[in-house]
Order: structure tokens, then sequence, then C-alpha cells
């Protein structure tokens, strides 16, 4: 497979191998291509995650949020963080 880069992508990946950051333009690349891999992944949970949540809406499970139930449910985030950190072991703290 044949790539072709703009002049900055090549500039841009020289200056990354003479910083020592890569050996290779091939290092560069595939750190490219990792980076979006996992960007990709995450968008795809991200997608499943919003289809849920529309299935969810669409079966009546939603709630409408006021400043008030904001407050409610921002209370409730908390205690229960605060009573699962307190049931953890204080060596996992």
């Amino acid at each position: 497979m044949e790539v072709r880069l703009s002049p900055d992508q090549e500039a841009f990946i020289r200056r990354a191998i003479e910083s020592g950051r890569f050996h290779r333009t091939e290092d560069a690349i595939q750190e490219a291509l990792s980076l979006w891999e996992e960007r990709e992944r995450r968008r795809t949970e991200i997608l499943a995650a919003a289809g849920t949540a529309e299935a969810s809406l669409a079966r009546g499970e939603g709630r409408v949020l006021t400043q008030q139930s904001m407050r409610e449910l921002a209370d409730e985030v908390k205690q229960r963080g605060q009573a699962r950190l307190a049931s953890e072991p204080e060596s996992r703290r």
C-alpha cells in the first residue's frame, strides 16, 4: 500500500523521529493507526450506549430533569460513591 502524506505531515513525522519519539516513519504511522482504531472503538461504544439510551426512552424509562432533580441526582450519586468507598478495604484506596 502506498500512502501520500502532505508536506506538513512528513515534517511532523520527521521531527518526531529526530526527537527520538520514533525510530522509523513506519513506527509513527503504526502509532497513528492504533490511536485511530482506539478512537473508533470508543465511538462504537458511545453509539451503542446512545442506542441503548434511546431504546430506554422509547420504553418510557426516562425522567424529566429539573434543577431540583439534578441536585437530587447529584446527591444520590455522591452518596453511592461514598458508600462504595467506605465498603472498600483500606489497602485499595
